[in-house]
């Protein structure tokens, strides 16, 4: 099967299957009503025959309701509406579990980008001397965090798992009652989660995926690299968010950190457990009885007890374990001793933090606290800072908070803000003292602008009485602006002697953070990139003539951009130029359960990006990403598409046309995250308020995939008017990064459809506007096809561009159902008195709309 084409695999074991279970699916009753199985696929077939016929989603739906419902009354209309809605998310979920189950067959685990394949490339090229020296040092770290596009329930991810298993093992009868309980099973959440909440959603995937998959890497690497001898390096680091993230979300606590915390640790103690008791079903030998009953015991004792009341210390288990390994070794002929092998492995990966909580904050904040702390401590007389303190400039502030001693109680803070951050600093003492150092060693401040906002973090830490700060301090650099200075920002603070002395207590480490939420938001698709490309470049130079080893963390707003795409052709794309000894990034949303929900899917993506940090680091070690000769191209294309879309951001009807004609302001109604959907308290939008995640994923539900595309067409066809269109193809031939960039873009304009949205055409106020989005969507189009002699787009991925398509397909009634409704509502909204009850229903339903939306998407953000 795997030496069929990918796109045959595809069709063979997703596309089928899902025809026939989904025939399956739309015969079974759901909620006590069967005609909306018989009635959806009408539906759907209007939809797609009414696109055809450029017909809007308001005469669709108005032509069905004439054809097939024309008995029945205007509410029983739209209740099948939103039963039709009901249905589609779960078809989307059958489809999830679909394409889970053929994973491993139609991406050949062993293929092109895998362990095995990088393996026996270096053989071949007689370089497995140099893989083991770079595996010494090199790691992938994916951070999940807790951004508000993943809304499915336990429960659901249950029944995914569940189904999956079903589908693989062709057991009808156990696919028929999953269906049905799929049918049955809510999705929608009636509150907000949690912050807490939201980290046990994501803890499910560190307990039931990660824990096997990165720990079958490791077993790998060990067994068949190094033929068993010690690896040092754990590879794989596992980074956490929620519960620790507290940049715009008020709802983060202290109290919520330390539980966070708490369960990490029980989560993987208990794992451990489960381990130890597989352990004493295979090693039952003279001598090995006791000490792994008595593990197992005490191991047990430790699930849920606080940090300071284990039963076992982390140190003790690894060296029973090792005294066991010893034993079966010398006396048992090393029977079952890769069981015990995997377990301690897992154990040096995982220690009892299972991943690292990072805390992060907004450097506007902490400026507000650095004030509050000030004015308190001089209240209460304790000579920390001088009484001029806050009328000094930047580096007059910086020299003080160089000799900043003392410790500030948060409880004496006044205010709110200060009193919790404090706080966290403290939280983070504990976290380390209970899950180990790992548990929790990273301060990431976001909006990062000056050497002045990281001395300010710097300095709480010394003010929470750590002398030594084991914590790394994490500067993120978000908007274009903030890229150009930030190798300026890092130089001033390399040459702070404080500072320094921090960094040589490191290990002469530094991480920053690059681009994250609002790279592409503030610059545009080119320019995001190409700025953190640059950006990268400088701080590789000025870390390298300090001596010091920086180390990139690169958020969803950066590399590969917002919208999907190839992560690990992006990071093999990278030269000599930019520092690639570790490859870190943040996965939210759906893009943690489409790239890394099933055990399968997580270790290849794993793999994916050990690989493409190999593939620069051994086969390719001194390739420069960009040839001199084309850099320019790449200069000028990034500045003329800044411009672009800069002028699109300023044109009069941008924000308006987000609020009115997108689903925008209903992304907060949807109770799928902790956070607020916009920062500030203002009832006005401002764009600079704006959360990336509602910004991106509106112009995803309108299917007008704006971030992923704006500013390209027009960059690219000004060289073509220019009479310069070779150097654009000559950047394209001989730069991977840029191809990279292209292909991602594709990938976004594939899941655009302008046919939904084309009624806008005729709005009195936003026609002209929706016309600019769409001659951009066909100018990049046509000029992406012309430069890479491809007939459509993503040409060479056809399997990918059929996964995209079934799921748009699969959506498409959802969305007509949802233009609808939001027309319903503009329509509304003109009129002196609407009915408010039925304006309420309109908004429900465009609502409800979104989930199914999200998630057929899945890496939209």
């Amino acid at each position: 099967m795997s030496r069929q084409p990918k796109l045959e695999r595809f069709n063979n074991l997703v596309k089928s299957k899902y025809q026939v279970y989904n025939s399956l699916f739309m015969t079974l009753p759901f909620n006590g009503i069967t005609d909306t199985g018989v009635l959806l696929p009408l539906f759907d077939r209007i939809c797609i025959r009414g696109y055809d016929k450029k017909y809007n989603p308001e005469k669709i739906v108005n032509y069905f309701f004439e054809k097939y419902q024309r008995d029945v009354t205007e509410s029983e209309r739209y209740d099948l509406l939103f039963r039709f809605i009901q249905y589609i998310e779960r078809q989307v979920v059958l489809f999830d579990a679909i394409e889970d189950s053929a994973y491993r067959i139609v991406n050949n685990m062993d293929g092109r980008g895998t362990l095995r394949n990088i393996k026996e490339e270096a053989e071949a090229q007689s370089k497995t001397e140099e893989l083991k020296a770079y595996l010494e040092n090199f790691k992938i770290r994916p951070v999940l965090t807790a951004h508000p596009t993943q809304f499915y329930p336990g429960a659901v991810l249950g029944i995914i798992n569940d189904l999956s298993k079903a589908i693989n093992d062709n057991d009808l009868e156990m696919i028929k009652k999953l269906l049905s309980q799929l049918g049955k099973t809510p999705f929608y959440k009636k509150e907000k989660p949690t912050p807490y909440d939201e980290a046990v959603s994501l803890i499910w995937y560190l307990e039931n995926v990660f824990y096997k998959s990165a720990s079958f890497i490791y077993n790998y690497l060990q067994q068949n690299i190094y033929k068993g001898e010690t690896l040092d390096n754990h590879v794989i680091d596992l980074g956490f968010w929620p519960g620790g993230d507290r940049d715009g979300n008020p709802f983060v606590t202290t109290e919520i950190t330390l539980k966070v915390a708490s369960r990490l640790r029980n989560t993987i103690i208990k794992n451990y457990y489960r381990d130890i008791r597989n352990l004493r079903r295979r090693i039952t030998f003279v001598g090995t009885e006791a000490p792994l009953s008595d593990l197992e015991r005490r191991l047990y004792d430790s699930i849920f007890l606080e940090g300071d009341q284990l039963k076992i210390s982390l140190e003790e288990l690894e060296s029973t374990l090792r005294r066991i390994r010893n034993l079966v070794v010398e006396r048992h002929e090393g029977l079952f001793v890769e069981d015990i092998d995997d377990l301690l492995n897992k154990i040096r990966m995982f220690g009892y933090h299972f991943a690292v909580l990072d805390i992060r904050q907004d450097s506007r904040v902490h400026m507000h606290v650095m004030e509050e702390i000030v004015k308190q401590s001089q209240k209460d007389n304790l000579g920390i800072f001088p009484d001029n303190y806050l009328e000094l400039d930047e580096a007059e502030q910086i020299e003080i908070l160089d000799k900043v001693r003392g410790t500030v109680d948060p409880a004496t803070l006044e205010d709110d803000i200060a009193r919790k951050t404090l706080e966290s600093i403290y939280a983070m003492r504990d976290i380390q003292k209970y899950n180990g150092e790992r548990g929790c060693n990273r301060y990431i401040i976001s909006n990062n602008q000056t050497g002045l906002n990281v001395m300010q973090a710097f300095s709480m830490f010394h003010l929470a009485g750590w002398d030594n700060p084991t914590v790394d301090i994490v500067p993120l650099f978000e908007t274009v602006p903030d890229l150009k200075i930030a190798g300026e920002v890092m130089r001033k603070l390399y040459s702070n002697p404080v500072y320094a002395a921090h960094l040589k207590e490191r290990g002469m480490k530094q991480t920053i953070m690059l681009g994250f939420s609002d790279g592409t938001k503030d610059g545009g698709y080119l320019m995001a990139n190409w700025s953190i490309f640059k950006a990268k470049e400088e701080l590789t130079k000025v870390s390298r003539e300090f001596g010091i080893k920086v180390i990139f963390f690169d958020g969803r707003g950066g590399p590969p951009a917002r919208g999907g795409g190839k992560t690990h052709q992006f990071y093999a794309s990278l030269g000599e130029t930019i520092e690639d000894e570790e490859i870190q990034l943040t996965v939210q949303g759906q893009t943690i359960s489409s790239n890394f929900g099933t055990t399968d899917s997580c270790q290849y993506n794993l793999e994916q990006l050990l690989s493409s940090g190999i593939v620069n680091g051994v086969f390719h070690p001194k390739k420069k990403a960009f040839p001199d000769a084309d850099r320019k191209t790449m200069e000028d294309l990034a500045e003329i598409s800044y411009k672009t879309y800069s002028d699109f951001k300023a044109h009069p009807n941008f924000l308006g046309y987000l609020e009115r004609m997108s689903t925008l302001k209903f992304y907060a109604k949807t109770n799928i995250g902790s956070r607020p959907s916009k920062r500030g308290g203002s009832d006005k939008l401002n764009f600079s308020d704006l959360r990336a995640i509602p910004f991106v994923g509106s112009w995803s539900q309108l299917k007008q995939n704006v971030p992923g595309f704006y500013g390209v067409g027009t960059a690219i066809e000004t060289f073509e008017q220019k009479g310069e269109f070779d150097k654009v193809k000559s950047l394209y031939d001989n730069s991977l990064f840029f191809r990279t960039l292209l292909e991602n873009s594709m990938m976004s304009l594939t899941k655009s459809f302008f046919g939904l949205t084309a009624y806008m055409q005729d709005d009195p106020e936003f026609g002209a506007f929706w016309d600019l989005i769409h001659e951009e969507f066909e100018r990049t189009k046509r000029v992406l096809l012309k430069l890479t002699g491809y007939d459509e787009l993503m040409q060479e991925e056809p399997a990918g561009k059929a996964s995209i398509q079934e799921r748009e397909r699969i959506v498409l009634p959802l969305l007509t159902i949802q233009q609808f409704a939001l027309k319903k509502i503009q329509e509304m909204q003109r009129e002196e008195n609407p009915d408010q009850k039925k304006l309420e229903m309109f908004e429900k339903m465009v609502t409800r709309s979104l989930f199914g939306n999200i998630n057929a998407s899945r890496n939209s953000a």
